[in-house]
């Protein structure tokens, strides 16, 4: 039984593969068109899942997308009738739901195939129900509470259930025009960050700001009953106006969601690359207070409904790592699980579980313990490439390689480090990561501003060997996908100052030598060398996806002026003085 699992015409555009129950591959679209979040029809993903997994289109049984455009037809429907969008809101949307319906259609079309000569049968399952599946069927739990929250999909921002065996049972939703994914994005674009997925930035600009503005943000966010909440439309404008976006085949886009009310309510809004203040610091840490008290009244509720302590999360405010890491704290949950790609992209792969598991009725027999889902390339592949490009390499063993890299980082190098898989999900997990010294505090501004261009007060991630977490972290639960962010120790601040955020804060990602053995291997060799167990490690890139193919971090090598590229076992040396 084959299963194609897409995420189409929606921001994070992505296709993966299910055989017998099994993901064999997955990847979001940006990666191979080189566009940030890029919607529309994940024609490249598609072909290139097929390709890599020997399959033809006429041998996949079902294809399933992460959208139903009958679920709440009633109240979308009633939202036509009694509010009144703009003709072009309503053009755009219309044209969104014609190719959503004509899916098999599009595929057939882009991979120059007769549509009648393939026997794919279509499902379409509702945006938050492929969230959820996305996370529990890949989950090592039995059974777990499950509770998806993000901007919006089929009408619904935030759904709550419980997972047992192959089944879902869905008990109760949040519906538009309500989102706590929509706040946070309206404040987003208030603070100066109009950009699609720009919300992680308010997420760091938090830690340098005090939560003064919570009653304001209290008029804006209202605690409901069952653990849920509404927004005041009065601070808001895509319940009345139908906000412009963009959803086909380019980086997506959203117009302005908040109201002149809010201006009232916080001062003027700040234009982007303007200065920041402590004002705007201030509103970004309550922002995420307020993100927090209303995620764990969420939580909260949602654990006496089912006294059950397995939560299994999923949707794009999942991202939201800083309050993830206070979940265990704040709540009943004891034990949680959080897919590495809990956003839209993630609905392909969750669309293609739902099918399997819920549908199909199949049993559970996968668990998603490693987010390495993408291409590989061989050192053949990549010798070829040094020597056609006239780069002077050496090659290595692992462990001469995980010594002398480690070396290298122990001498202040920035390396850029390409290995096996390209992750799925947003986060370099040691795989297409460029790893530097976390012990030396300069490297922030090393990496910030000859590497990676971007805002100083974005922090950088650690990566620990598992087994010393709890040396150096005040909560040790594991963070296999870099989910979660944890207190460090305040005597361990000082010796890893360039991961350790200005609260005291590190973004963590446990390393395991099953789940990664090259990575475990190089970290392992750098603690032989420092007596920390653990690197810097953020995305390899510059304000791009996250490089693919060893093409794409050659180039990001070069032009970045990295001091140390490492593809598989060759290394590459840069002749730049820095």
């Amino acid at each position: 039984m084959i299963i194609l699992g897409i995420n189409a015409y929606h921001g994070d555009s992505s296709a993966c593969l299910l055989v017998d129950g099994r993901l064999v591959c997955a990847i979001e679209e940006e990666r191979i068109v080189r566009k940030k979040h890029w919607a529309g029809m994940p024609v490249k993903s598609i072909k290139w899942c097929l390709k890599s997994s020997c399959i033809d289109i006429k041998q996949v049984d079902y294809i399933a997308i992460g959208r139903n455009l009958y679920a709440h037809l009633d109240k979308k429907i009633l939202k036509l009738l009694t509010k009144k969008p703009s003709f072009s809101f309503i053009k755009s949307r219309l044209n969104n739901a014609g190719k959503i319906k004509k899916v098999k259609e599009i595929i057939a079309n882009e991979l120059g195939v007769n549509v009648n000569s393939f026997k794919a049968k279509v499902k379409n399952i509702e945006h938050h129900k492929a969230h959820l599946a996305s996370s529990f069927f890949v989950s090592p739990f039995e059974n777990a509470v499950c509770v998806s929250v993000d901007g919006f999909g089929d009408f619904v921002s935030t759904m709550r259930g419980f997972g047992s065996n192959n089944k879902i049972a869905v008990s109760d939703c949040v519906h538009y025009p309500h989102s706590l994914g929509v706040f946070y994005t309206a404040l987003t674009q208030f603070l100066g960050f109009p950009e699609y997925g720009d919300e992680y930035k308010v997420m760091g600009l938090s830690a340098m700001g005090k939560p003064s503005y919570v009653k304001e943000m209290r008029k804006i966010v209202k605690l409901d009953k069952k653990g849920f909440f509404k927004l005041d439309m009065n601070y808001f404008l895509h319940h009345s106006d139908g906000i412009e976006m963009t959803w086909n085949d380019g980086v997506p886009s959203i117009g302005r969601i908040y109201s002149d009310k809010l201006i009232d309510l916080l001062g003027s809004p700040r234009k982007p690359k303007e200065e920041l203040t402590q004002h705007h610091k201030d509103i970004a840490a309550s922002v995420q207070a307020m993100y927090e008290e209303t995620f764990f009244h969420l939580l909260s509720y949602s654990y006496e409904m089912y006294k059950n302590e397995n939560l299994c999360l999923s949707g794009g405010s999942i991202q939201n790592s800083l309050a993830n890491g206070k979940i265990i704290e704040k709540t009943k949950f004891k034990h949680i699980y959080i897919p590495p790609a809990a956003y839209d992209a993630g609905t392909a792969v969750g669309a293609a579980f739902w099918v399997w598991n819920h549908i199909l009725g199949q049993k559970r027999e996968y668990i998603m313990d490693k987010p390495y889902m993408g291409p590989e390339y061989s050192n053949d592949g990549i010798e070829f490439l040094l020597k056609a490009q006239g780069l002077e390499y050496e090659k290595l063993s692992n462990n001469e390689l995980f010594k002398k890299v480690a070396g290298f980082i122990a001498n202040k190098k920035v390396i850029g480090w390409f290995q096996d898989r390209t992750e799925w999900g947003p986060r370099a997990l040691g795989n297409r990561s460029i790893l530097a010294d976390p012990r030396t505090v300069e490297i922030k501004d090393i990496l910030s501003k000859r590497i990676k261009k971007r805002e100083y007060f974005r922090p950088f991630a650690p990566s620990f060997l598992e087994e010393y977490v709890d040396e150096w972290f005040e909560e040790s639960s594991s963070a296999p996908f870099m989910e979660k962010v944890y207190k460090i120790k305040e005597d361990k601040r000082t010796v890893i100052p360039a991961v350790t955020h200005t609260d005291g804060t590190g973004r963590l990602q446990t390393v395991s030598k099953k789940m990664s053995p090259k990575y475990y291997g190089l970290i392992k060799a750098f603690k032989e060398i420092t007596g920390v167990p653990a690197v810097l490690n953020t995305s390899f890139n510059e304000n791009e996806p996250i490089v693919n193919k060893p093409e794409e971090a050659i180039a990001c090598f070069k032009r970045t002026k990295m001091d140390v590229l490492v593809l598989n076992n060759y290394v590459i040396e840069s002749k730049i003085q820095q």
